[in-house]
């Protein structure tokens, strides 16, 4: 029988603009999100995990204050694009909606954690990675109010979501950069954690 896995590895968007790839942490716990579920990435930038979800069968909802990037994806069956300033006070735009991925990478606002807790739907995984503290002796950003804390995310999900994964310091494709990144799942009444594989991609690494 023909091999029906989706592509893990395209990234030219139709219009010719050339995406980078997918984050490492992102395509390797991106098996873990129930197939076909709706996927929610927010503060989506130019795309590329929209696109490599959306590769995967997935629809995707991409959200962020400007999304010229993504707007050659709005023709993909499966993908909903949203404008939306997440961070001018203003409601909850997805209130009500609840999604079997949540991903974010890059970016932190605070006030949205107990938003994006909520719109993960049961059996749902949330990958979210972005800078950490220590940060600052290797460039920007150096606010603290855009940079976690030592273990910040395991406080976040803790009592909530069942941690699959969690590494923070200078981990993943940017040695450069001191990283915080975690993998949880709102587990199914049940469901043990021994069932849910640490590399849940069985081609993850592979040339």
């Amino acid at each position: 029988m023909e091999n029906m896995a989706p592509p893990r590895y395209v990234y030219n968007a139709p219009a010719g603009t050339v995406r980078r790839k997918p984050g490492e942490w992102v395509e390797r716990f991106a098996p873990l999100v129930p197939a076909d579920g709706p996927v929610l990435d927010l503060a989506c930038g130019e795309g590329r995990h929209t696109m490599f979800f959306l590769d995967r069968g997935h629809p995707v909802l991409a959200v962020d204050q400007v999304t010229e990037g993504v707007e050659d994806l709005a023709s993909r069956p499966g993908a909903e694009i949203l404008r939306a300033d997440l961070e001018n006070g203003n409601p909850w735009p997805l209130e009500g909606r609840r999604f079997a991925g949540i991903v974010v990478t890059n970016y932190l606002h605070r006030p949205l954690f107990p938003h994006i807790l909520a719109a993960l739907e049961e059996g749902g995984v949330l990958l979210y990675q972005t800078l950490a503290l220590g940060h600052t002796r290797k460039g920007r950003p150096s606010n603290p109010e855009f940079l976690l804390a030592p273990g910040e995310l395991l406080d976040i999900v803790g009592g909530e979501l069942s941690v699959v994964a969690f590494e923070q310091g200078r981990v993943g494709e940017n040695k450069q950069a001191v990283t915080q990144r975690i993998c949880a799942i709102r587990k199914p009444p049940g469901q043990a954690m021994d069932d849910i594989p640490l590399h849940p991609d069985p081609d993850f690494g592979a040339p």
